[in-house]
């Protein structure tokens, strides 16, 4: 990713400075408008920092006043002259500017307020609950922003549009929330539903969600726990005992949400497994006791309504068994689907320039820093004379694009994988340059699908 650049900005000259009382018709100053774009700055802390969040974004509010910048989505360097951020941060990243930039081509500091949001990763990892009969987990549970999941939200490529549109809805139910709207008026659940067939990166984009709202609110909520329920362990092969684990499930999150400062996640994947055992249950196939099981589930959701600070993110593989009375309660029914010829492109993409990055595959003459162009300035650039040789990044781009082509079918978990298994199937797998890794790349693509179960 770029990261933002300075930019000088030229002294007016005496003959350009308007006289007092005039306003100049050609120039307008920016300074002068309330209109800004709120861009979203996250500062990771140092895991050993105990320095005041406060005092934190403080310093970097003032660092970023200093600075004539561009804001791009990237990295900002940490200022060497400034020793409280140097000893206190780990990185600063500007966030979300895609959507602005694609538009408008450059985002300028006069048109930003930066947002700033510090926070510090939690290492611990995740705590498990036993379901009572020592063989499956009720759920597990994380303490948010975790280290698990850090960069999580950035790997994950789709469609222009999911990600920020899962932001704004859950910014806007907990606004709704904390202002007090009438839910008998305005009716909302705070359930999230993402389906969609296997591998795309549902149940990942759900944590990644969590974790980037852990970060986004945690002026309001210092507190964040992300709980993931095993929808399977909420059977028992005892009679009646299944109702009472999904009682004493939700007993425990009623507790988490208890604490007015604690934001709680609660993630059940794969929820199709609960509604498909209801319409067994309804056609005699299963024990009644299934159905008991989601009809608990339902209502404990019901009541989770009620409290401002939870929010329900649920995936499913499979739409058409999803029940409706579920369906009917999630205020978004995001699809899901495999990754887009854009997409596509830019996974790898991004595959490739970590495999140059970190010394896998050569790096070009003079050129430490490889970045390949994004898809959207790509056509642009592939008419250029530098397209004529034949180890170019612009050459490179071409090859990724056929491979990206040649890929369309696999999904985002296989594309991701697909670097590695070309890397393997190199015949020396120590020295290799980035054009021949691509075309052994797009060779791999074609014989995955090939092997594909049809």
């Amino acid at each position: 990713m770029s990261a933002p650049m300075d930019i000088s900005l030229q002294a007016a000259t005496d003959e350009e400075t308007c006289k007092p009382n005039e306003v100049s018709e050609s120039v307008s100053s920016p300074l002068l408008t309330d209109d800004k774009v709120l861009v979203s700055v996250e500062v990771c802390l140092n895991p050993s920092s105990t320095a005041r969040i406060g005092d934190v974004q403080a310093a970097v509010e003032r660092m970023l006043e200093k600075r004539s910048l561009s804001y791009i989505d990237g990295p900002i360097p940490v200022p060497l002259d400034d020793s409280f951020l140097q000893e206190n941060v780990q990185r600063i990243h500007v966030c979300d500017t895609d959507e602005w930039v694609e538009n408008h081509e450059i985002l300028l500091f006069w048109q930003v307020k930066p947002d700033v949001h510090v926070f510090q990763l939690n290492e611990e990892g995740p705590g498990e609950e036993s379901s009572g009969d020592g063989q499956l987990s009720s759920f597990n549970e994380w303490i948010l922003p975790a280290k698990e999941f850090d960069g999580m939200w950035e790997s994950l490529i789709y469609e222009p549009g999911l990600k920020q549109r899962l932001l704004r809805y859950a910014a806007s139910a907990l606004l709704f929330t904390e202002k007090g709207v009438d839910p008998f008026l305005v009716s909302w659940n705070r359930i999230i539903l993402l389906h969609g067939p296997p591998g795309t990166g549902k149940t990942s984009l759900c944590k990644a969600l969590a974790q980037k709202l852990s970060i986004r609110f945690n002026s309001r909520y210092p507190q964040c726990q992300l709980v993931e329920v095993n929808a399977h362990s909420l059977f028992s092969k005892w009679f009646s005992e299944s109702g009472k684990l999904v009682a004493k499930l939700f007993q425990k999150i009623q507790e988490m949400v208890e604490e007015e400062n604690n934001l709680v996640f609660v993630l059940i994947d794969e929820v199709e497994s609960l509604a498909a055992a209801r319409k067994a249950a309804l056609s005699g196939s299963e024990p009644s006791d299934s159905i008991r099981v989601v009809n608990a589930l339902l209502t404990q959701m019901d009541k989770l309504k009620s409290s401002p600070n939870v929010i329900i993110l649920t995936t499913s593989n499979i739409t058409a068994a999803i029940d409706i009375a579920f369906v009917d309660r999630a205020d978004i029914k995001a699809y899901v689907g495999p990754p887009t010829l854009q997409a596509r492109y830019e996974i790898l993409r991004s595959c490739l320039q970590e495999l140059i990055r970190s010394g896998i595959l050569s790096k070009f003459q003079d050129c430490d820093h490889l970045m390949l162009p994004n898809y959207s300035n790509l056509k642009e650039k592939l008419n250029t004379p530098e397209l004529q040789e034949p180890q170019g990044p612009l050459n490179l781009c071409k090859q990724l694009i056929e491979a990206a082509e040649q890929s369309e079918g696999l999904s985002g978990r296989s594309l991701r994988k697909l670097p590695f298994l070309a890397h393997a199937g190199l015949a020396d797998p120590y020295r290799s340059d980035p054009s021949k890794f691509l075309y052994a790349l797009i060779e791999t693509a074609k014989r995955e699908l090939s092997e594909l179960p049809s």
